[in-house]
């Protein structure tokens, strides 16, 4: 169950470009749900502009495209509870480096993709890799009266639901259609329908505030769409070509991107225990692409 050398780079290539839409997002100081909504409201757009060109998905995708959809909401809700319930440093390891382990548990029983030995050991060495990646360099004690274990529940969640949404499109982009257009097809259509919600609630919130934000950093909103709806693509068709538990492995090293990111662009520390973290990683990486060792 080795992933070819292009696919591997595809991936890799796709883990870049959500780390980099992420940082457009964090360096967005005004208003991240209503950018939030325009990185997804353009890959709706995009969607819209290529299904016309795309051969017609097979009918039994459509009921995981309408899963997809469903899951990336509660992702979105999930998410978002996280967040102001805890410090990013807190949830965001939690929910990247559960995803991976969940997939590879769940997928041999979907399935049928039964992992290798060492490619069990090679997802939990590179998900522990990416948790320490993420931690923070100190450490801080949760805040006095601060709601420590509904954060950690909402990062599992979190976690679950990037499990879920991962299984349900892998499970999707193969029963789309044999052709490579019938799969860029499945991708174009979840783009179409999963998109504009989050904009339609940034409006229903706070339009006022919202068509200010927009009129001076529209372009952030665009320029991570396009990258993110090409990025999540190019996982999709990562699905259909290799085992679920490899994509999703692969696809969270935008961990280790978005801290070299940071500390690279944003002057953030990178310190002894990232690189022993970052070492993790590649190890478990691998161990899950190499030739059999026993």
């Amino acid at each position: 169950m080795v992933v070819s050398p292009l696919i591997v780079g595809l991936l890799l290539a796709a883990a870049l470009m959500h780390a980099s839409w992420n940082a457009l997002l964090k360096s967005d100081r005004s208003d991240r749900l209503a950018t939030f909504g325009v990185i997804m409201t353009t890959g709706t757009a995009m969607g819209i502009c290529a299904v016309p060109f795309l051969p017609m998905i097979e009918p039994a995708a459509w009921k995981f495209i309408a899963l997809s959809v469903l899951i990336h909401l509660a992702y979105y809700t999930f998410l978002l509870k996280a967040y102001s319930y805890g410090d990013l440093s807190h949830t965001y390891p939690i929910a990247r480096g559960l995803g991976p382990l969940l997939v590879a548990i769940l997928s041999g029983q979907l399935v049928g993709e039964h992992l290798r030995t060492q490619d069990a050991l090679g997802v939990l060495l590179l998900s522990c890799g990416l948790v320490a990646l993420a931690l923070p360099v100190r450490m801080a004690a949760p805040k006095p009266g601060g709601r420590y274990g509904l954060a950690t529940t909402f990062a599992v969640l979190t976690g679950i639901s990037i499990a879920g949404y991962i299984i349900a499109d892998g499970l999707g982009v193969r029963a789309a259609g044999p052709t490579l257009g019938q799969k860029v097809g499945y991708i174009a259509w979840l783009c179409v329908l999963e998109g504009p919600w989050l904009l339609v609630l940034a409006i229903a919130l706070r339009p006022a505030k919202v068509w200010t934000h927009l009129r001076g950093n529209w372009w952030r909103g665009v320029l991570g769409g396009a990258i993110a709806s090409t990025g999540y693509g190019i996982a999709i068709y990562g699905l259909a070509a290799g085992p679920m538990a490899h994509v999703a492995a692969l696809r969270e090293t935008s961990v280790l991107f978005g801290t070299l990111i940071g500390t690279m662009l944003l002057g953030e520390p990178f310190g002894g225990r990232r690189v022993a973290a970052a070492l993790v990683i590649v190890s478990g990486l691998v161990l899950m692409n190499g030739p059999a060792l026993f």
